[in-house]
């Protein structure tokens, strides 16, 4: 079955909450079996994505899991240049607050990754379909709105 991004997303999320998987070819093959194919390089950056981590459980194993707050969790280096460089569109600028435009329904992706990346000048962000706010620092709305343009490779 074709499945795009955001289902599959759902998917990893689901088998992660409900089977105890060790390994991205365990992912794979449990995807596999709900029909849904992906590579493991495709199920690595999902999980990336996704903000899993490995965490021990009884008996000294390992499994993913996902954080029930992610948002306190700060993403991988890396992370934040993937996702802005694939989905940020444009960056505006009034005054502090910067608009940030994305494909339709990919802004919450692009939010998460800003509101765990650890941006310096970034309070926070409010995302809603294909548009982020992102809250900048009192008087650092520029420095932030230039740094995710050259992140994003915009210029």
């Amino acid at each position: 079955m074709a499945t795009n991004k955001r289902q599959r997303h759902h998917r990893i999320q689901l088998l992660l909450s409900a089977e105890a998987i060790s390994s991205q070819s365990q992912l794979v093959e449990a995807l596999a079996g709900e029909g849904v194919e992906a590579t493991q390089a495709t199920v690595s950056r999902d999980l990336d994505e996704l903000g899993a981590v490995k965490v021990r459980v009884a008996g000294g194993s390992t499994i993913y899991a996902i954080p029930e707050l992610p948002t306190e969790q700060m993403a991988p280096e890396g992370h934040l240049r993937r996702v802005l460089g694939e989905w940020l569109a444009e960056v505006a600028r009034s005054g502090d607050l910067v608009v940030l435009r994305t494909p339709p329904g990919v802004a919450h992706v692009v939010g998460s990754a800003l509101d765990r990346s650890g941006l310096e000048n970034l309070i926070g962000t409010v995302a809603g379909d294909d548009t982020v706010l992102a809250i900048a620092e009192e008087g650092r709305g520029s420095q932030l709105a230039s740094n995710l343009s050259d992140i994003a490779d915009l210029n």
